[in-house]
């Protein structure tokens, strides 16, 4: 079978937390009330560990930058919470694209299973929904798209007539989208197709800014790149979780709606 490969979970850690002004640690370790309880700490990223666990993926990476050794600091080696982890330096500072890319000398021959740490999810079996539906799929990737309502800050979903999508909208004022994606499975293939992307990109902007013509230069996203996998042709697919919900912490509007659903 063209996807039997092992999974491994991929984490990009390198960021400075901007959005959310001065905190003493880094977000992905911000203290939360772990979901379904009302009196156990958690912090957020722990969700994402049991999301993979809870679809057998036991061997994940994070990529963080220097300085953010609190993260494994608290999660070690993975053992307390029955996970094999291993930290990765990035190089690049460009944004998470470069920052995922640390990792392809050891996930270039296996499924990836991205996650952002800094995002709730429901429901917990999203990436067990997406690798069922990966195993039995000729797809490079599969997105776990969600309902969403501030679609500035999202790869938005543009759909065609048969419900493929035909476009990744990034953080664009479209009001008339109503899912994003935020959860991603993709093949050893897709893992070539970024570091490939990415040295041609770097060749034409060393600063590693996208460039779009009439706008101003901005960050190169991940929904950029899968964006650019749908134009030459490669098969991106979906699961749409019409019932679920994801709230980023890392920006301070999300963070206010988590504690209210918290106190309230």
């Amino acid at each position: 079978m063209k996807n039997d490969k092992e999974i491994v979970g991929l984490i990009p850690a390198g960021g400075r937390a901007s959005r959310l002004g001065k905190i003493p640690l880094s977000k992905e370790i911000f203290p939360i009330i772990a979901p379904g309880t009302n009196d156990k700490i958690s912090v957020v990223s722990e969700n994402l560990m049991q999301y993979f666990k809870t679809a057998g993926i036991s061997n994940v990476y994070f990529i963080i930058r220097k300085g953010k050794w609190d993260i494994p600091d608290y999660f070690g080696d993975g053992s307390e919470i029955g996970m094999n982890i291993g930290y990765l330096l990035m190089n690049l500072p460009y944004g998470t694209p470069f920052t995922l890319n640390q990792a392809f000398p050891f996930i270039k021959d296996k499924i990836v299973a991205l996650g952002y740490p800094d995002i709730l999810i429901k429901p917990a079996n999203c990436y067990s929904v997406l690798v069922q539906k990966f195993r039995n799929s000729d797809a490079e990737v599969i997105l776990g798209i969600f309902p969403v309502s501030n679609y500035l800050k999202w790869d938005m979903i543009e759909f065609d007539d048969q419900k493929n999508i035909r476009n990744i909208v990034v953080k664009q004022n479209r009001p008339d989208l109503q899912y994003g994606w935020t959860v991603a499975l993709w093949n050893s293939e897709f893992s070539r197709y970024i570091n490939d992307y990415l040295a041609i990109h770097l060749k034409k902007n060393p600063d590693g800014m996208l460039k779009i013509a009439g706008l101003e230069k901005r960050e190169l996203y991940v929904g950029d790149i899968i964006q650019q996998a749908i134009n030459d042709h490669l098969n991106v697919e979906y699961v749409k979780f019409e019932n679920g919900s994801c709230i980023d912490i890392g920006t301070i509007s999300d963070l206010k709606k988590y504690l209210q659903l918290t106190i309230s």
